[in-house]
């Protein structure tokens, strides 16, 4: 069975810390000058109905800096939902790729579209999650600051996909999460 990460709890706490361990060893082996071909021959579908200029630049650089390809395909470039039925589309995609990440609006399009996928699909952004932006942000703090574990983070602001996302997280790392967002 294909493994997807498109909620942050489709993973194990476990593997979520092995990801950002190796995310940081790779990060300090490139700052080294250290070569990595650990996704030689491997090609990354990027698909973006919402643009963004962060998502785009880390995937394509990561894959690049790891040896792989990055294949980026906005709303314009192809038939995503429209003239195309979306199953359609990740049966396709999927069969020519590695891997598919996709950054939409709609979290049942990432469902759907991992239902059909022959290989792993990764959510980089929907209206209910945002998995990757949260791996960032645990691996910037225990960069600094070591461990969260134990510690109390503070959400403040609108109850949006990363709020959804740090609930989840606060189970998965083991921190209290105390939110305040408006009426």
């Amino acid at each position: 069975m294909t493994k997807h990460f498109i909620n942050l709890d489709d993973l194990s706490s476990n593997d979520l810390q092995q990801i950002i361990d190796q995310a940081i060893t790779l990060k300090k082996q490139h700052k080294a000058g250290e070569i990595s071909n650990a996704l030689q021959n491997k090609t990354l579908a990027m698909i973006f109905d919402k643009s963004s200029t962060r998502t785009r630049v880390s995937f394509e650089a990561g894959m690049t800096q790891l040896g792989g390809h990055a294949l980026f395909l906005s709303n314009k470039d192809i038939q995503l939902g429209r003239g195309e039925p979306l199953t359609d589309s990740a049966i396709v995609i999927s069969s020519m790729v590695d891997c598919v990440m996709l950054r939409v609006s709609s979290h049942e399009d990432i469902n759907t579209f991992a239902n059909n996928s022959s290989v792993p699909v990764i959510n980089a952004l929907s209206d209910e999650s945002h998995p990757c932006q949260l791996l960032a942000d645990m691996m910037t703090y225990q960069e600094h600051n070591g461990s969260i574990k134990g510690k109390t983070v503070a959400w403040i602001g609108d109850g949006n996909n990363m709020c959804h996302t740090y609930m989840q997280a606060a189970k998965a790392f083991g921190f209290t999460l105390n939110i305040a967002t408006p009426e």
